[in-house]
């Protein structure tokens, strides 16, 4: 009973709280129901990592199955829910102050962002491809309405750009799933147990070869396209360019994620019925792609939210390769970026939709001085900035070097050794761009945004302040702390890791 409760608290949570939403609107006195679920989220998954390290764990009729990558997987929607969530009332008191939202629109909100957080944690809880399937699908509905949250004609037209090419590579993933249930009834596997993970693990050796290499193909490309991975990757920037900054948060630090985690289900089965080559040769060509194309574009780059976007697309490739290696080391540090990234990206974005809402423009031009002028802001803005560059005490410092160790260990130096030359060019990019926004002079230029010289730390449209609310700080605060502390001790996460890590590669500790 315990583990049914458990294991449909990260879905239903997030919708009790959607249908307040719905009854209730975003107001006052339910403006915290967000948070709350976010957290109720969080502790499931917390109770579900120490129940799941040991055995899986199922309900409803199998419908739903924990294990140690499940679990992990959830403490990332969890924690970034609660950093987006914290920083939701804040955000949208700010839009309605500015007159770009109504009551209306805030109900909206909360509904569809519980939505999207309740469909993220059925994917990842789903037992069979099939729901993941579905749940994924959900995420690309519910998202494209947040997407165009502004009605503007840049959101809108981003929103509609993100629903065509995710169905693009959601259809890809669909036919590839209706190819490996092929393969598996072929294989002998009864029908109700078709699309079971469980199921196809055990029979992978027995799948046709040929049958399953399409399959593994198109669904690699599929979930690498909600994933953000070249070559369906256009609609990343201007998706989470337009998207609300608590939004921009959940789809970089978690939504991306997700897709990547169906990639590595699919791995597994591919690795036990074609051999590793086939996977890996594949995930090595959009991995380098993905780097390759978020450093050539970063050099130009003149929006800081889309800046972060592009970012998103680097650390995406930087996953796919350590995918691509494979080896117990590079999954770990797979698995462990996954968190540091999610927690990283989450801070950057509030920073930057912060950022946004008071100069009222997102030009990296018009941001100039902001250490002077808004130091709190200024500080959580450069250090999500430098953790996603991947300096220390921040995770990704860690988890980088652990997938270049395991690629020069593995005959893959020539691949970890483009990867890190762009990787270099990405950090010229961005920190030439973070001197002048936190340390430039004040912009004079026309166009650049001024702030008046009246209130705190400057008042930028509609009395939206630069200095930050104080669940917003508490949110970026947290958000940080936690990304260096893992990135300087992982080991609560230790146990966790090792039984994910022994399911994503079969080699156990």
């Amino acid at each position: 009973m315990m583990t049914t409760i458990l294991l449909t608290a990260p879905v239903a949570v997030p919708v009790l709280a959607a249908g307040g939403y719905a009854a209730l609107g975003w107001r006052r006195g339910t403006a915290w129901l967000a948070p709350a679920a976010a957290a109720g989220v969080l502790a499931a998954a917390v109770c579900l990592a120490f129940l799941a390290v040991g055995r899986p764990r199922t309900g409803l009729g199998g419908l739903l199955r924990a294990d140690a990558l499940t679990a992990l997987m959830l403490i990332v929607i969890g924690a970034v829910a609660l950093l987006a969530m914290l920083a939701s009332p804040s955000y949208l008191a700010a839009e309605r102050a500015a007159g770009r939202a109504t009551p209306a629109d805030a109900r909206r909100y909360g509904l569809l962002t519980q939505g999207f957080i309740a469909s993220m944690a059925l994917a990842v809880l789903a037992s069979s491809l099939g729901v993941l399937w579905v749940a994924v699908e959900a995420t690309t509905i519910v998202t494209a309405f947040l997407v165009g949250h502004r009605r503007t004609r840049n959101a809108v037209e981003a929103a509609w750009k993100y629903v065509v090419i995710c169905s693009a590579g959601i259809a890809l993933a669909l036919l590839g799933i209706v190819l490996l249930h092929f393969a598996a009834r072929h294989a002998q596997v009864p029908s109700s147990g078709a699309l079971d993970w469980a199921r196809l693990s055990a029979h992978a050796a027995s799948l046709d070869p040929d049958v399953t290499r399409i399959a593994v193909a198109l669904l690699i490309l599929g979930f690498g396209a909600k994933a953000g991975l070249a070559p369906l990757h256009a609609w990343l920037p201007d998706a989470h360019g337009q998207a609300p900054a608590p939004v921009s948060a959940l789809m970089s630090g978690v939504l991306l994620s997700v897709a990547l985690y169906a990639v590595l289900r699919v791995k597994v089965i591919a690795d036990v019925a074609l051999g590793t080559g086939f996977a890996r040769t594949l995930l090595l060509i959009v991995a380098l792609a993905s780097v390759a194309l978020a450093a050539a574009l970063l050099l130009g780059q003149r929006d800081l939210k889309r800046m972060l976007a592009y970012s998103s697309i680097e650390h995406m490739g930087l996953l796919a390769l350590g995918t691509a290696i494979g080896t117990r080391l590079a999954m770990g540090a797979v698995l462990l970026h996954i968190l540091g990234h999610g927690l990283a990206k989450a801070v950057s974005f509030l920073a930057a939709g912060r950022v946004h809402q008071a100069l009222g423009t997102s030009r990296i031009d018009a941001v100039r001085a902001l250490g002077g002028r808004a130091p709190v802001l200024s500080f959580f803005l450069g250090a999500g900035l430098l953790a996603l560059l991947g300096f220390p005490p921040f995770t990704l410092f860690a988890t980088e070097v652990a997938m270049v160790r395991a690629g020069f260990s593995t005959g893959l130096g020539w691949a970890v050794t483009a990867a890190l030359v762009l990787t270099l060019v990405v950090m010229a990019a961005v920190s030439a761009r973070m001197a002048g926004m936190l340390l430039g002079s004040r912009p004079d230029a026309p166009g650049a945004a001024a702030l008046p010289a009246t209130g705190p730390a400057g008042t930028g449209p509609a009395g939206t302040g630069l200095r930050p609310p104080r669940a917003l700080t508490a949110a970026m605060g947290a958000g940080l702390a936690a990304c260096a502390l893992i990135g300087v001790a992982a080991w609560p996460l230790r146990p966790l890791l090792d039984a994910a890590t022994e399911i994503v590669t079969g080699v156990s500790g």
